[in-house]
């Protein structure tokens, strides 16, 4: 049996960390789904700017979006709908015969929005609607002015994928966010079924602290911080407010582990897949880790609820100078203007096509 039908098995949802054209039309995206366990797909500015750069396969679109008029950030929502929904109808089985647990596809709000409440809601609401997919998220970055927004958009009713969280801290604000959204939809008498997850990154710490610590704590910061989340994860749970909110009718928001590609040379390729193996957690992977993943025959042991020996971890990353509360914080700043930059390089080739475009039809 492949270890992704293990991981599986195990109670944990394997998502793709990536969507292009390509892989719809060639049908890779359904043998994932049918070999290898896959259940969801989430995507970022910078998966489209790769996909859309490196492939002719949307240049009759937007040839066709041209004429209608369409253009910059406009014609790049047109198209990453029409592969958003694409992907969505593929899962849509999964998600129906899980009752909306698994299934799920996600298409991020504009990063130039991250520290605009206002505009970030506002711009969640309206791509959710426009894709009309019951198995979407919008994922809105977690950060002291995405919180809010994210709010909102529960208690609008919209399921929303929390990214760009780094910390323990980073995803209890998160969840709270969440749970306050959902508390306010039972107070007004609406349904509390509206999904989320928390998208925790991971591979971002080690890549962080490489050549600033002891070589027996390489690879190590990064899982540490993870458990130590799926602790309070595991916690908030078992807490009477939540199990309130879940006996309203409302769903627990799964906790997810972003990132998870290994960067570290030197490491195993499935170094965060085979360490974080949890039932009820989401891992989103990319292509190559997902395909190494199903090469290698086993699992290790399951995460521990309890954080296992993450403090005392943490502890000896702090006697080498890592001062974590100030590093989640400089990861998250960084994740966002990297998000940033990916969409301001994503908008520069849909102008460039565009114009290559154009002028192969007036040529």
């Amino acid at each position: 049996m492949k270890a992704t039908q293990l991981l599986h098995n195990l109670g944990q949802s394997i998502w793709l960390d990536n969507i292009t054209r390509d892989l719809l039309d060639s049908g890779t995206l359904k043998r994932y789904i049918d070999g290898l366990s896959v259940t969801g797909l989430t995507s970022n500015p910078t998966i489209f700017d790769h996909a859309i750069k490196n492939s002719t396969a949307y240049d009759v679109a937007i040839r066709k979006k041209l004429s209608e008029g369409k253009s910059g950030e406009d014609l790049f929502f047109d198209l990453a709908l029409e592969d958003i929904t694409r992907a969505a109808a593929l899962f849509r089985p999964i998600h129906d015969q899980t009752d909306g647990v698994d299934g799920w596809v996600s298409l991020e709000v504009s990063p130039l929005l991250a520290y605009d409440t206002a505009s970030t809601l506002a711009a969640a609401k309206g791509l959710h609607a426009r894709a009309g997919q019951p198995n979407l998220f919008i994922k809105i970055p977690g950060t002291k002015e995405g919180l809010p927004a994210i709010e909102e958009a529960i208690f609008a009713g919209v399921p929303i994928n929390v990214t760009l969280l780094f910390s323990r801290e980073h995803y209890t604000s998160a969840a709270e966010a969440y749970l306050h959204g959902i508390e306010r939809r039972i107070d007004a008498g609406l349904n509390p079924n509206v999904g989320s997850v928390a998208s925790l990154f991971v591979s971002r710490w080690d890549a962080a602290v490489v050549g600033k610590v002891p070589d027996s704590l390489r690879g190590r910061l990064g899982i540490a911080i993870a458990t130590r989340t799926y602790k309070a994860y595991r916690a908030l749970f078992a807490s009477p407010r939540w199990q309130r909110a879940f006996n309203a009718g409302a769903r627990p928001q799964r906790l997810l582990w972003a990132s998870t590609g290994t960067k570290d040379p030197k490491a195993s390729d499935v170094l965060y897949i085979k360490a974080l193996a949890a039932p009820f957690t989401v891992n989103t992977m990319p292509e190559g880790t997902l395909k190494a993943l199903a090469d290698h025959g086993e699992l290790d042991t399951i995460l521990a609820a309890d954080g296992g020996d993450c403090e005392e971890v943490l502890a000896q990353f702090a006697k080498a100078g890592i001062d974590i509360d100030a590093l989640a914080g400089q990861l998250q700043d960084e994740g966002a203007k990297s998000f940033v930059k990916s969409w301001n390089d994503l908008m520069a080739v849909i102008i460039s096509k565009s114009a290559t475009l154009k002028a192969a039809v007036a040529g």
